[in-house]
């Protein structure tokens, strides 16, 4: 009786087609997340990985619309940069190369005067 080596599962092209954060990127939006968490700014996040975009939402209550979508495009690399930090009105509010860079938006709108 001879064993045979099991079958792997086929690798599906729809997974190489998926655009998702790595882990540096994830890094450094979740650190940004964690401040703004302790800050009392943020409270609840989603992670979608389509076929031509990546989106990290932030939301202030889990059952609203997101205040910021912070977007990975790979084909806008080339000319404006593949990230995107998008308002809760649809508004781009940064777009650049470098994530770091572009999150500091958000840093920035936390500066305020205090009472």
């Amino acid at each position: 009786m001879s064993v045979t080596p099991p079958t792997p599962f086929p690798i599906s092209d729809r997974l190489s087609e998926q655009v998702s954060f790595d882990r540096h990127e994830l890094s450094t939006i979740l650190t940004l997340y964690g401040r703004m968490v302790a800050l009392g700014e943020w409270r609840d996040y989603g992670i979608a990985s389509l076929r031509d975009l990546a989106v990290f939402s932030v939301f202030r209550r889990t059952a609203e619309h997101p205040l910021y979508r912070i977007e990975k495009r790979p084909k806008l690399r080339a000319r404006q940069g593949m990230y995107a930090v998008v308002g809760m009105d649809g508004q781009i509010l940064r777009r650049g190369h470098d994530l770091s860079a572009v999150l500091k938006v958000l840093e920035k709108r936390l500066i305020r005067p205090i009472d």
